[in-house]
């Protein structure tokens, strides 16, 4: 029997080795991703500001696990119904029970322009070229705009105003925060948004609500009420299924499942949990559903194998969604929310510390964690 996990993200990872736990020896592992290596990537904005970060967030997956067979490839397509993967090499990697765990693209809405001329940030290389042009910018003075004011769009407009700060510019740079809706981090409760607020115009940040991207060229922004001169320009503004998935994030039950022999795991679904709540986008998600999925796959696996798969309904694990807080980085501060109770400044910093080593540590990247604590420290 094989099970193929697709994508080796934070569901991915933590899904890959909780079945190296729970499935039985003879059960194949199977782990694809396009990248031999884990990217922690709610870091990711750091390497703007500290390129260093890069190695702390990288973790190779042969040094994480332990059993599964890891292929190095692109996964071009899934058949989900039949249970089978087309790899960008040409193969087709057919699995028992799969778990889809591909994660998410940008989503650029078709908006003229925008994905031609816009920065994402989903990758290192991707902070990396925005460091490049923003240092640029504060060497000759500007205006950088980051569209999409979510908690990646938060994070980037905190690490460009505070590397400016840091640079000591001798010309003017601006920093502008567009967001369609009326307020940054708008999916989040209103005293931790009014939090993120504070913190972005306490670092210079000029924050424009309310103000949908129309179309972008190689120099301007069109926005509803008028246009908006740039020198950088970096699109947070949503996420999209991955190509294998034709750009969908599909709804899956709250057991996780799309299909009796598929699951789809952290962004690359649209999940409900067990009391009809949606499950927002977020890696402590991702990674709490891959722990149910982990359990549900053990159970129909173990079925299975003891001849009782055949007309018996495995009873499957309903996932809830159950986060304890957000936390935020903003340049060199950060905002908690912890139950009701909001935090800012140094607690709040040292907070966001503890989760990234917490994260290293509980996927066996011990080594790391001196690397990023000091990083965190040091911004």
């Amino acid at each position: 029997m094989r099970v193929a996990v697709l994508g080796a993200g934070y569901a991915g990872l933590a899904l890959a080795q909780r079945l190296e736990r729970r499935l039985p020896a003879p059960v194949d592992i199977v782990v694809v991703d396009e990248s031999p290596t884990h990217l922690v990537q709610h870091e990711v904005h750091r390497v703007i500001r500290r390129p260093g970060v890069a190695e702390a967030i990288t973790l190779p997956l042969r040094d994480v696990l332990d059993r599964a067979e890891i292929v190095t490839e692109r996964v071009e397509r899934v058949d989900t119904e039949a249970g089978f993967a087309e790899l960008a090499d040409g193969t087709e990697l057919e699995y028992d029970y799969g778990a889809v765990c591909l994660g998410a693209e940008t989503n650029f809405y078709d908006l003229s322009g925008v994905e031609e001329h816009a920065l994402p940030l989903k990758r290192v290389h991707h902070a990396e070229a925005i460091r490049e042009r923003f240092l640029d910018v504060c060497a000759s003075g500007g205006t950088a705009v980051v569209g999409g004011a979510g908690l990646s769009g938060v994070q980037t407009a905190g690490e460009l105003a505070t590397l400016a700060q840091e640079r000591a510019a001798s010309e003017r740079v601006d920093i502008v925060l567009l967001e369609q809706f009326d307020s940054v981090a708008p999916s989040f409760p209103e005293h931790f948004q009014r939090a993120v607020h504070d913190e972005l115009e306490a670092r210079n940040v000029e924050i424009r609500t309310n103000t949908p991207v129309q179309r972008a060229d190689a120099e301007r922004i069109e926005l509803t009420d008028g246009t908006l001169p740039y020198d950088l320009f970096v699109w947070t503004g949503g996420i999209r299924g991955t190509d294998a998935m034709d750009g969908e994030r599909p709804v899956v039950r709250n057991d996780l499942r799309l299909t009796d022999r598929t699951f789809v795991v952290g962004d690359a679904a649209r999940a409900l949990d067990a009391d009809g709540q949606a499950v927002p986008a977020s890696a402590s998600a991702a990674i709490r559903e891959a722990g149910t999925v982990a359990q549900n796959l053990e159970r129909v696996v173990n079925a299975e194998l003891d001849g009782r798969g055949t007309g018996f309904e495995v009873r499957m694990k309903p996932y809830r969604f159950e986060i304890p807080g957000w936390i935020v980085s903003v340049g060199d501060g950060a905002v908690a929310q912890v139950g009701p109770k909001v935090v800012t400044g140094p607690a709040a910093k040292a907070m966001k510390t503890t989760v990234g080593a917490g994260y290293l540590g509980s996927v066996r990247a011990v080594e790391k964690v001196a690397e990023l604590v000091e990083a965190e420290l040091d911004a």
